[in-house]
């Protein structure tokens, strides 16, 4: 017999916000999750992007919620920490639609917009906070909010924020708040830096695996089209036009890539917005919005700012190059695919670019299907590796290594 939301010890305001939206059943991480959270338990989840981890933890903080004391001044009773702006935005959206029919005060804080309209709306003290880390700090070092009664913290998509740097942050604000506390991890792998990070900051957590470590989701068509580097656009603008696609997901490696990609498919007519972290909130979110109503067609994106994409059932990923690192290919498709559906990911792969397949290939434990399209069959079939540890094309972004971003970088990065 399937196990419905009833069955997992979630009240009734909440009960009635997933019958809101439609929810009868439970995915796999919030079966398991959302009852050991209820009990207090500190969980420790590995889940690729679309497993519903989003729901597995704010609906139990929720129901541990209702039932206490309301926050004071300048108090926060629970926080969630994520990587990035959209990804804040995007929990914080599910934060309200689940806590629709609560008394609770919830609120989202992050960077690259003004301070202090967010003063103003935290000095009441707030239930629920979503927040990145830099912003966060900022407002704590202004006395705005303290977290001396928090109660529970979650760090999503923690494998990110060790990547971007936010390691020192996060433990700066780890030493502000009580040891007794509730603790939440997710991340979608447990590499050996997020099994570190939880030594000693989660007590005895459940262990939950959802998807198995670095395997690709099987509801994904997955095939490569070797091309040309030059020719790369023009074979995604074909495939787009020939494949009648009306939702694309495209990644870039360069923010500059992801820039010129956009302008040349907006100048054919198909609608298109590139989403990245030199973008102003702004128009990040203007993007992101219209591609989630179908106003844009081709959102492309960098793997950091795509962390808050989270829309249902995404029929195609495009990777327009490999990403550096392979592990980030298992998170960028597990993009589509979503909640039963057969999504598809495609990658256009250049000969420079042969190294990093066989990474992908040699990670996930299976060959990509190859597969050449009539008129861009590839000219170039033997090239030296691209240059991913340094020049100036790639400065910004890490290498095939995983060398560490500078100080200046990471610096850069922290008001997000």
């Amino acid at each position: 017999m399937q196990v419905g939301f009833d069955d997992l010890g979630l009240g009734e305001p909440l009960l009635k916000a997933l019958r809101d939206k439609g929810y009868v059943h439970p995915s796999p991480i919030q079966e398991q999750a959302i009852p050991a959270v209820i009990r207090g338990r500190d969980v420790m989840a590995a889940a690729q992007t679309g497993t519903g981890k989003t729901a597995g933890f704010t609906l139990p903080m929720l129901e541990r919620l209702r039932h206490g004391r309301r926050a004071g001044r300048g108090q926060v009773r629970s926080l969630v920490l994520t990587p990035t702006r959209e990804l804040a935005a995007q929990v914080h959206e599910s934060v309200r639609a689940y806590g629709h029919h609560l008394p609770l005060k919830s609120d989202v804080v992050f960077g690259g917009v003004k301070i202090n309209p967010q003063i103003d709306r935290l000095q009441g003290g707030v239930d629920l906070l979503v927040a990145t880390p830099g912003r966060l700090l900022d407002l704590h070092q202004q006395g705005v909010v303290r977290f001396d009664r928090l109660e529970c913290l979650v760090l999503d998509e923690a494998d990110r924020m060790l990547d971007m740097g936010f390691i020192h942050d996060i433990r700066r604000l780890i030493r502000l708040m009580p040891e007794q506390r509730q603790t939440l991890l997710f991340s979608a792998t447990f590499s050996p830096p997020i099994r570190k990070l939880a030594t000693g900051l989660l007590h005895q957590p459940l262990q939950i695996q959802v998807t198995p470590e670095n395997q690709t989701a099987r509801s994904v068509e997955q095939v490569v089209h070797p091309c040309d580097m030059k020719r790369k656009p023009q074979l995604l603008s074909h495939l787009i036009r020939t494949g009648n696609w009306r939702q694309v997901l495209v990644f870039s490696r360069t923010k500059h890539g992801a820039n010129r990609v956009a302008e040349k498919l907006s100048k054919e007519g198909l609608e298109a917005a590139a989403i990245h972290g030199n973008k102003s909130q702004g128009a990040r979110t203007r993007a992101l919005q219209g591609f989630k109503q179908g106003s844009v067609r081709v959102l492309v994106a960098t793997d950091i700012a795509a962390r808050g994409i989270d829309i249902q059932q995404l029929p195609h990923v495009v990777n327009l190059d490999l990403p550096n690192v392979a592990e980030d290919y298992v998170h960028r498709i597990g993009r589509t695919g979503r909640a039963g559906e057969t999504g598809h990911a495609i990658s256009l792969v250049a000969a420079e670019e042969s190294l990093l397949l066989k990474a992908i290939e040699r990670l996930t434990g299976e060959p990509l299907r190859k597969e050449n399209v009539k008129g861009f069959e590839p000219t170039v079939l033997s090239a030296p590796p691209l240059d991913l540890g340094g020049g100036k094309r790639r400065s910004h972004q890490r290498s095939n290594q995983g060398s560490r971003r500078s100080a200046s970088a990471v610096s850069r990065q922290r008001r997000r």
